[in-house]
């Protein structure tokens, strides 16, 4: 276990011919003698999970998006790259440092599950990572490797919700970013039918008012996986990392730590070797409070800090590895208002499509801020805890829940005293002499910013 390049290699891939000399594109050569069957069966032995955060199996759900007929309609296939959760800088820093395998791994699947149109999906505001895609889609178009299949940049907005899948899909067809009801392998890209959301859009020309449009939605990492796993073999990458967690992660460390980081390592790994190997463990006088594994999960407790940084393992811990941002808080950080300032950036980031989760993440967050001015009403924090996701369309809420519940026994019992820290959770915006930068923060030290 440790650090592992599968991804990353030493120096950043600046040109196609740079990406063929190291064997970019032979996947895809590859991927065309296999056929679609051949290249499923290939990412089934390899175990690959997706890394948005869910871990849900790639090849089911790949196959779910190619199975149907021609009936179900067009095929679509969508590279998520519009990250803006607090503590995750990945999918920026894998586009930055090869596009060329990002976009290999897209036509890959395009061509799997029988799409003519690949989007790639990045917030406007990653001028960098944007102007990285576009010079290496048109480097790959003239070498006539997306033949048959056109390759789109969208650039999306800022909010949290961007990110979303079926958010997602409402910002490609012009719209804001609003989930809609159905996810995307049930309800696609450009139909003709309800899309049971905020509004409605153009469908594709000449589709059937019975098209579900099929959209396949993978994470940058994911896609980026696939090249290498098709080079080497599903069983080579399911040698590594552990029997239910295959391969490698891309890990972000941010928070209190000496410094900040990004790199990649074998699933299993344990938590405080990352933290140490990236972040370079706390700062003298300090030691670790909390982690919080991005604002989707559980934080792990200093006692816990050895577990393995797998899927099984942070289930057995009581929290999830969400998508390995790993933001470090010491010992004098208060559960209370860590609790406080997930719950006010989930509220702030809410769509407001879903009373439940609009006012349930609202009321959870005033009655976290009030409880450093008055005793806790813990029992009215636990009611709107079981009901914050009633009819939700999105995760939004279930993350509220799970942090918030993962600290509500520490909220239960904990004496409230020391100066208050302030704490306020950014998206990571850039990368600057070993720290992160926050979004609208003047402190570009710490991670957190003023209330």
């Amino acid at each position: 276990m440790g650090r592992r390049h599968v991804l990353l290699g030493s120096a950043p891939v600046r040109s196609l011919p740079d990406y063929v000399a190291a064997g970019g594109g032979s996947a895809l050569a590859l991927a065309d003698r296999l056929g679609a069957a051949g290249v499923l069966d290939e990412l089934e032995l390899s175990g690959l999970r997706g890394r948005g955060g869910a871990g849900f199996p790639v090849s089911v759900k790949w196959r779910s998006i190619a199975g149907g007929g021609p009936e179900a309609g067009e095929r679509f296939v969508v590279a998520n790259g519009a990250e803006g959760e607090p503590g995750t800088f990945k999918d920026r820093f894998l586009i930055a440092h090869n596009p060329y395998q990002v976009i290999e791994g897209l036509l890959i699947a395009a061509r799997v599950v029988g799409a003519r149109r690949a989007l790639l999906a990045v917030k406007a505001s990653f001028t960098a990572e944007a102007a990285r895609l576009t010079d290496a889609v048109a480097e790959i178009s003239r070498a006539g490797w997306s033949a048959g299949i056109g390759i789109e940049l969208v650039l999306g907005p800022e909010d949290y919700l961007f990110g979303e899948e079926k958010a997602l899909l409402e910002v490609i067809e012009g719209g804001d970013a609003l989930p809609r009801q159905l996810p995307p392998y049930l309800h696609g890209l450009f139909t003709a039918g309800p899309r049971l959301g905020w509004s409605t859009h153009a469908s594709a020309a000449g589709a059937s008012a019975d098209a579900a449009n099929p959209t396949l939605v993978n994470n940058i990492e994911t896609l980026s996986a696939v090249p290498v796993i098709l080079r080497e073999g599903g069983e080579w990458y399911r040698s590594l990392g552990t029997a239910e967690s295959p391969g490698t992660i891309v890990c972000t460390v941010s928070g209190d730590t000496a410094r900040h980081g990004v790199d990649e390592f074998e699933l299993g790994t344990p938590l405080d070797e990352i933290i140490d190997t990236l972040g370079g463990g706390l700062p003298s006088g300090h030691r670790i409070g909390f982690v919080l594994p991005g604002i989707s999960s559980a934080a792990i407790d200093a006692g816990a800090i050895g577990v393995a940084a797998s899927y099984e393992g942070f289930a057995a811990a009581g929290s999830a590895l969400g998508t390995a941002g790993f933001i470090v808080f010491d010992e004098r950080t208060d559960p209370l208002e860590l609790a406080a300032a997930v719950a006010r950036f989930l509220a702030r980031a809410s769509c407001g499509q879903c009373p439940a989760c609009k006012l349930g993440c609202e009321r959870i967050a005033e009655l976290l801020a009030d409880g450093r001015n008055r005793p806790l009403e813990v029992p009215v924090l636990a009611r709107r805890l079981e009901t914050v996701t009633d009819a939700a369309r999105c995760y939004l809420p279930f993350q509220c829940q799970a942090v918030v519940s993962g600290l509500l026994p520490r909220l239960r019992t904990a004496r409230r005293s020391g100066p208050a820290r302030a704490l306020e959770l950014s998206p990571i915006v850039g990368y600057v002499n070993g720290r992160f930068r926050y979004a609208e923060t003047d402190r570009p030290t710490t991670g957190f910013r003023p209330a």
